[in-house]
């Protein structure tokens, strides 16, 4: 097989498997445009109702704003700590260093229903159960490996002379991370960003064992909404949630091409 018909074969299979994972969410799209009280197909006409039920139920509305305050926070303090840890490991190399890198990426590896059995046994004797400090440090544990390896792959090309150049003129390492290291890699730690941001507003296993009556995520909305009276409501947040999240993956990947405009 030439190079030219392995690449169409490569692009139709990543097509194709593209469409498999992405179709079936896009039922939700005219499921929330139905005229009826229930889950159904708009057969009948089409209305949006269910829209405005979600804009304006106080319920929908806090489940929003905590999903907001939560996954922006969680995000924050992950990206923050992810990008140290990742400076860290690429700045000392020594016996420990992977094994160190692979305890850091364990939330990753461990399914997310042990996890949250895990934050469960430990945030009880804390106080930690069913509040907002309980469930961003939970999101931040989780999301910090995807901090790690974005911000590790943009250290992987990362010009070492750069940062000679800087300590040999004189500047302590804290001001060569801050104003040599940090801008360089800057676009992995948007990833990282935004990835962390994903990771919690998504997140519902570890809320649905942590989080009871004061903190109600809006994946635990939905759930709920689900399993009690199958609303057409949740299928107008869930289009809700596509749309926020191609708008961050859209505005993170503008930075990115403004950010290697600006560095050629």
């Amino acid at each position: 097989m030439t190079g030219s018909r392995l690449r169409r074969v490569n692009h139709i299979a990543a097509w194709t498997i593209l469409l498999i994972l992405i179709v079936p969410s896009l039922v939700a799209i005219p499921v929330s445009l139905t005229s009826k009280t229930y889950l159904s197909l708009p057969w009948d006409g089409v209305s949006l109702q269910h829209f405005h039920n979600l804009f304006t139920s106080a319920e929908w509305l806090s489940s929003f704003g905590q999903s907001f305050v939560i996954a922006l926070c969680s995000a924050a303090l992950a990206t923050f700590l992810g990008t140290l840890a990742a400076i860290g490991l690429w700045r000392v190399s020594g016996r420990f260093t992977e094994a160190i890198r692979a305890f850091l990426l364990l939330p990753l590896m461990v399914p997310p229903i042990i996890s949250a059995m895990a934050f469960y046994r430990w945030w009880v004797p804390l106080g930690l159960i069913d509040s907002y400090l309980g469930l961003i440090l939970a999101h931040t544990i989780l999301a910090i490996p995807m901090v790690v390896i974005t911000v590790s792959a943009a250290l992987a090309n990362f010009d070492l002379k750069l940062e000679q150049a800087s300590r040999s003129l004189g500047a302590p390492l804290a001001t060569t991370i801050r104003r040599v290291i940090l801008p360089v890699i800057r676009p992995g730690i948007l990833a990282g960003a935004v990835f962390a941001f994903i990771l919690s507003w998504d997140e519902i296993v570890v809320a649905l064992f942590i989080s009871k009556f004061d903190v109600f995520t809006l994946p635990r909305r939905l759930w709920n909404g689900m399993r009690e009276n199958t609303d057409p409501t949740v299928a107008a947040a869930a289009v809700l949630l596509i749309a926020i999240t191609l708008v961050a993956l859209a505005a993170h990947t503008l930075l990115t091409r403004r950010k290697a405009g600006d560095t050629a």
